[in-house]
């Protein structure tokens, strides 16, 4: 398992994934918004590195052209998946060790959007995987969910300060 401080270097863009109206699947862009807050709160205090941050919802695609332009060198992107652990457990899995996991909700494939990444810009590419509790339409973030936004959101913020 991979640390934050292990992969956050350099130029860095962060992708939330997820549609907000299938509970815990919208963990990606509450991530993205917690950290937009926590950076927003410190206001122009010196960071190690302040990343792009970016809700891409359920079409990642949409901004696959957007991410290219920026030529990031370690795209970290944040996704509900199903990973066979308890809810609210995560791994972070670099690009090269990924294995088709069939969880997705997602417009296009989270595995050809990375592909595509992968191609145009020769960023280190991570994904933060977190197991969801329930994906239902029309509910909130579980609580075990929501624990691990605190925790991740704490981690990733704590390295890029």
């Amino acid at each position: 398992m991979f640390l934050f401080d292990d992969i956050l270097k350099g130029k860095i863009i962060i992708v939330g994934v997820g549609n907000t109206l299938r509970g815990d699947d919208g963990f990606g862009p509450a991530l993205i918004e917690k950290l937009k807050k926590n950076f927003e709160e410190i206001g122009d205090r010196q960071y190690k590195s302040i990343p792009i941050l970016i809700d891409a919802g359920n079409a990642p695609e949409n901004y696959a052209g957007k991410i290219a332009k920026k030529k990031p060198d370690t795209i970290l992107i944040v996704d509900a998946i199903d990973l066979g652990l308890k809810p609210g457990e995560y791994e972070i899995i670099k690009r090269t060790d990924m294995v088709e996991t069939g969880f997705t909700t997602h417009n296009m494939s989270l595995s050809m959007f990375i592909e595509f990444l992968e191609k145009e810009t020769g960023a280190e590419i991570y994904i933060l995987g977190v197991q969801p509790k329930n994906v239902n339409l029309g509910e909130e973030i579980s609580v075990s969910i929501q624990n691990t936004l605190d925790e991740i959101s704490r981690l990733i913020f704590g390295q890029l300060f």
